[in-house]
């Protein structure tokens, strides 16, 4: 298996189209990331769901995810399957998050999501973050859209425990759904370690990288 260091972090932007998407697509990555790098910044953004219940989930969730993190989170509250329909919207959220920050990683939805909130999400940070390392996170999901990554964050079986009992514990209103449960994000994180000769791991797309192996 052949490793990149991305350097030292300090800042990292996630977003995510509904609450819960960046938990689930990139918990465990941001979990290792603020375990290891106390203080590091990661700006927040997810596009729908704000005022609500499920505002208060996700303010609760990233929190636990991201702990000891310098942690500023948005949700804006663009109605839920309707991104295409808002745009404009979208694209001015994104536009804004990008004029604050200047991070050194971008964890956002894969641009081959077959869910088209999330695709769309993905079409507009590689084009307002195109000079940044963006990683592509997946969902599990009924439309079997899940793909072969080029990327992958090994996962400790503790971070990987402790991902799947943060869902559990701060997504109350997701639990009905058939696939959020225990065996499905487990499930995945053992498929996606065993592809890079891990015990879990989290896997991502990579729609551009550009490597300096001089330094």
């Amino acid at each position: 298996m052949i490793r990149l260091g991305a350097g030292r972090l300090d800042r990292v932007v996630a977003v995510g189209a509904h609450c819960d998407d960046i938990a689930i697509g990139a918990g465990g990555t941001l979990l290792t990331l603020c375990l290891a790098r106390p203080g590091i910044r990661v700006d927040a953004l997810v596009l729908s769901g704000g005022g609500g219940e499920r505002e208060q989930e996700e303010r609760a969730a990233l929190a636990a995810f991201c702990p000891g993190a310098d942690l500023r989170l948005t949700v804006h509250k663009l109605p839920d399957g309707r991104l295409p329909a808002h745009w404009d919207e979208a694209k001015g959220a994104v536009e804004e998050l990008r004029e604050r920050t200047e991070p050194d990683l971008v964890l956002a939805p894969r641009t081959e999501d077959a869910h088209q909130d999330h695709r769309g999400l993905a079409q507009l940070m590689t084009t307002a973050f195109r000079d940044h390392l963006v990683l592509g996170y997946e969902i599990v999901k009924w439309d079997g859209d899940l793909g072969r990554p080029a990327a992958y964050q090994p996962l400790t079986q503790e971070v990987a425990e402790r991902k799947v009992r943060l869902l559990q514990e701060h997504y109350p209103s997701q639990r009905h759904r058939p696939w959020y449960d225990r065996e499905a994000f487990l499930g995945l994180a053992r498929i996606r370690g065993i592809e890079c000769h891990a015990r879990y791991a989290e896997a991502f797309d990579i729609t551009k990288l550009t490597l300096d192996l001089g330094e």
